[in-house]
């Protein structure tokens, strides 16, 4: 006998807006899951009334949440905020859960889905509506006696598999024709999550998403995301322009009014890859007049140090071959999880406004793996004094900033280990769904969350 169907809602917020997008428009490929309904909600208010609506209904009320390191603490105070009021299973994916499926787990969360997300999804909804544990699938984490218990990855379907974009919600976002990365940077999260291959969208597939969107009547551009826009439709170091040229043309074709922006957020370039007849390339088909160029580092032992495959040399005549053929060339930096984010790129020690506004903006791209342990290379940061003097500190192995460890008043940048030696190990930090005023109110098995 069939229990009642599940509703998702989804936390739409922060960093995880694309990745929530893609995996609620995953359930609508599978004739099981084509039915489940899914609600958006802007914040934890929303998202508590959305919970207790489904209960209310008699529905299995699902919490889907997805973000990035900088806002992890953030989502889960707003978690502890939600417990406290709604009932729900709460089901947390992407980056960050991934990378730190025991802190996220407990952090309150009942599940995490590792890895991608498609498949994991349209599984835990068809293991619900049938009345199953979904602590039994693939791709699933959670907690035992405190104890993690992971059952490995989530499956890796071809991008074909799934719609980019969940266009019946008309939930829109960079169209995704790349995933995965050759390059395995050690500071990068793609290669960690999606393997250290490329797998690309297919150009008629990527067509038939674009007059998706042109047909809504309320997209008039593209965007695209992609770890390396100049390395699509190849499966080794080297660029395949004819291939990127079909694309571009296939996208001129069905935008024939409408803009094309490629080669800058959220789909850069490497530099080895700029040349002059890659450049020709773009500028016949592309509207941006600017070009993000990877370079990461201007420091060639730091290059090499993350196997990053270019040297400094590489960037500059990048640059050069960008300003003679009419870009504007700008540079992403890895220092510390700027790369991929030109909003902020350009500031070494950016203030909490610009931060949050990364936060809020960006869209579902991989971010560093935030690993201390796995760090190769020291980790220089800045930071401004309160008397206004600029000084550098080393921190060995700090991959990232987080941005919501700064302090009010001075500027100052802290590292990952900077957090790490404030407020203890990772696993240990006492969060606010973990204080002793909410933990009886929080269900801590997976029975009583449901």
């Amino acid at each position: 006998m069939l229990m009642a169907r599940p509703v998702i809602v989804a936390h739409h917020t922060r960093s995880g807006l694309a990745a929530l997008n893609v995996v609620t428009a995953a359930l609508q490929t599978d004739p099981l899951t084509d039915g489940v309904e899914v609600r958006f909600a802007r914040d934890r208010a929303a998202l508590a009334a959305g919970l207790t609506a489904a209960a209310g209904a008699g529905a299995v009320p699902v919490a889907a949440w997805s973000f990035y390191s900088p806002d992890f603490l953030e989502s889960a105070r707003d978690l502890s905020w939600v417990r406290a009021r709604a009932p729900g299973l709460h089901v947390a994916g992407g980056v960050h859960a991934t990378a730190e499926p025991l802190a996220t787990l407990r952090a309150g969360f009942d599940l995490v889905a590792l890895g991608e997300g498609e498949a994991t999804a349209v599984a835990l909804a068809s293991t619900l509506i049938a009345s199953g544990d979904p602590r039994d699938l693939p791709g699933i984490a959670f907690l035992r006696q405190d104890r993690l218990v992971s059952n490995g990855p989530g499956e890796r379907r071809a991008l074909d598999d799934f719609p980019a974009f969940n266009a019946r919600a008309r939930k829109w976002n960079a169209l995704e024709i790349t995933r995965g990365c050759i390059y395995a940077c050690s500071f990068c999260q793609t290669p960690f999550m999606f393997k250290a291959r490329f797998r690309h969208r297919s150009v008629g597939n990527v067509r038939a998403q674009v007059a998706r969107m042109r047909e809504s009547g309320t997209v008039r551009y593209a965007r695209f995301l992609t770890p390396t826009c100049l390395s699509y439709g190849s499966t080794n170091a080297s660029a395949d322009l004819d291939a990127v040229e079909e694309l571009l043309a296939a996208v001129r074709e069905e935008l024939p009014e409408g803009k094309i922006y490629f080669g800058t957020f959220p789909s850069e370039c490497r530099p080895e890859h700029v040349t002059p007849a890659a450049l020709r390339v773009l500028k016949k088909y592309v509207d941006n007049d600017q070009l993000v160029i990877g370079g990461q580092s201007g420091s060639d032992r730091v290059l090499r140090a993350t196997h990053r495959g270019h040297t400094v040399e590489d960037v500059r005549r990048a640059a050069r071959a960008c300003l003679e053929a009419g870009f504007v060339p700008t540079s992403t930096s890895c220092s510390d999880c700027r790369a991929k984010r030109p909003r902020i790129a350009r500031s070494p020690s950016p203030s909490p406004r610009s931060s949050s506004t990364w936060a809020r903006g960006s869209t579902a791209m991989p971010s560093c793996r935030c690993r201390e342990r796995r760090s190769r290379a020291p980790y220089r940061s800045r930071s401004t004094t309160p008397s206004g003097r600029r000084s550098s500190a080393s921190s060995r192995g700090a991959r990232c900033t987080d941005s919501g460890a700064r302090s009010k008043g001075s500027r100052r940048t802290w590292s990952r280990s900077d957090a790490v030696r404030r407020l203890g190990s990772r696993s240990q930090i006492l969060l606010p769904s973990q204080s002793p005023a909410t933990t009886a109110q929080r269900p801590r098995t997976f029975e009583a969350a449901r």
